[in-house]
């Protein structure tokens, strides 16, 4: 007995050994998974999101130019917004979604400014699907370039390595709309989801490239609005392959150089190096913030048309019935969609990007108005991301409120204006 005793403690022994030395030699893939698996428990989200460069593999991107600051004309919120009937406080709606920015632009100025739980103006923010948008836009400026030749164009004549997965044929517009028809799992909460098994791999090293070669097609084309995030990662590849250019190398150039940034960005990257297009950017909010004003201005920023005017058009305006807000039978969600933007329901000139634990930039023409709100709100999926909704209603009190300032500021004007008159 003492013999199998003492011969297990080897085997316990050498086994142990052999783990240590497994884990010496991989250390930094034991570390990545590490913090894949922690990343969104609640007593570290927030101190994750804002230092994502120091538990991945990034690339960093410098602007070129001296950085561009908005001037302030700061201005109260609104205390409540309506939601379902109810009057909600913005405070109270702040805190239980876990804001830790908020920035509201109107015209070219920040009208408020706030950060939350121990974070600040300087921190770079996760954009999680945020980014998609800003790959949109990027696809925007390679078509009016002819870099890309038509929409109607297959991925695969682009990309021939996707040739017998489920993008096998499937257009960029339908990519581009999410309508690829591949199978996907987006559910966050499901451990062996597609989306958490993209996670895995970025911890533990691989090819996102090969990852999105990996999956199958279950519907038609063109016929369905179901998320697939990969679909943001293969257009990225299509735009690789057509520009010739690294993603960062192509963003640097086009956009990122050009909205005079307070700071440099940087994008998560897999084992080869490649950029997280479908949601690995880092920025200051304020840099989001830009973004949205490029957007809000249809493309033109500082004078200069840097996205085209009819890609952003297009990019914000539903043109199939599965994509259209509201209700409707092949629907996910009941937000509608366009080139990688979200459409709110009774949009009115509005459009968002959005990022998951509810990241957003929110766009109002009608009222000339941006807001960005950081967020680590691990309740975001619950009720069909009813969050989103809700943070719809927040939004519009915001935008609602700033622009019946505005109206009351321009009749009180023109009634001095006509009591002058009145007394010369």
């Amino acid at each position: 007995m003492a013999k199998v005793i003492k011969l297990s403690a080897s085997l316990l022994g050498l086994l142990s050994a052999v783990v240590l030395i497994l884990a010496a030699f991989n250390w930094g893939k034991v570390t990545q998974l590490y913090n894949v698996v922690t990343l969104f428990e609640e007593d570290v989200i927030v101190e994750n999101f804002v230092q994502m460069d120091q538990l991945f593999d990034t690339k960093e991107i410098k602007g070129e130019l001296a950085p561009f600051s908005f001037p302030k004309n700061e201005k109260p919120l609104p205390l409540n917004y309506v939601y379902n009937g109810e009057k909600i406080s913005l405070d109270s709606f702040l805190d239980r979604t876990s804001t830790t920015a908020l920035l509201v632009l109107q015209g070219d100025k920040i009208t408020h400014e706030s950060y939350y739980q121990g974070t600040n103006a300087e921190d770079k923010r996760i954009s999680w699907s945020v980014a998609k948008s800003f790959l949109s836009a990027m696809f925007g400026i390679a078509l009016e370039k002819g870099e890309i030749k038509s929409l109607d164009q297959a991925v695969t004549d682009y990309v021939p390595e996707l040739k017998g997965s489920g993008y096998d044929g499937v257009s960029i517009k339908n990519v581009l709309q999410m309508s690829s028809g591949v199978h996907f799992n987006e559910d966050y909460q499901d451990f062996n989801s597609d989306i958490n098994r993209f996670g895995r791999l970025m911890a533990l090293g691989g090819s996102f490239d090969e990852f999105a070669a990996s999956l199958h097609n279950e519907r038609e084309p063109g016929t369905y609005m179901h998320y697939v995030s990969m679909d943001t990662h293969v257009l990225g590849m299509v735009l690789r392959s057509a520009t010739g250019q690294s993603i960062e190398e192509y963003f640097n150039t086009n956009l990122w150089t050009p909205l005079r940034p307070e700071a440099s960005t940087h994008y998560i990257v897999d084992s080869a190096g490649e950029p997280m297009v479908l949601g690995g950017l880092n920025m200051r909010t304020r840099d989001f913030a830009k973004f949205g004003k490029l957007y809000l201005d249809n493309g033109k920023w500082l004078g200069k048309q840097l996205v085209p005017y009819d890609w952003v058009r297009a990019s914000v305006t539903p043109d199939a019935p599965h994509l259209m807000p509201g209700k409707r039978d092949t629907a996910d969600l009941v937000l509608g969609y366009g080139y990688q933007w979200w459409l709110p329901v009774n949009a009115d000139q509005e459009f968002m990007a959005i990022g998951v634990y509810d990241q957003f930039i929110y766009v109002n023409q009608k009222a000339n108005v941006v807001i960005v709100k950081n967020s680590a709100n691990t309740h975001f999926m619950d009720n069909n991301f009813e969050s989103a909704l809700e943070t719809v209603e927040a939004f519009r009190a915001i935008a609602n409120s700033l622009m019946a300032e505005q109206a009351s500021e321009t009749v009180s004007v023109s009634d001095r204006v006509e009591s002058s008159e009145s007394e010369i």
